[in-house]
């Protein structure tokens, strides 16, 4: 997926956040996911599987929408 602005979802207008895989459920697709303010969530992950632990990720209502590129590797 390739967006004009990387932290705006251009579906509904809202803002995306950035958020750093802490662990993954493979088999339940999901991530437990880190905000730059500290705070935790779950986030489903199907549409940017397969994750490992430290990959930033765009989050939306819940989702990971798109695996953000922290530089080259």
């Amino acid at each position: 997926m390739t967006c004009h602005d990387a932290h705006h979802c251009i579906t509904c207008g809202d803002d995306g956040v950035p958020e750093r895989v802490l662990a993954v459920d493979e088999a339940r697709g999901l991530a437990l996911c880190e905000r730059d303010d500290g705070g935790h969530e779950s986030v489903e992950i199907a549409l940017v599987a397969p994750l490992s632990v430290g990959d930033s990720v765009l989050v939306h209502a819940g989702t990971a929408l798109t695996r953000l590129d922290d530089g080259p590797a």
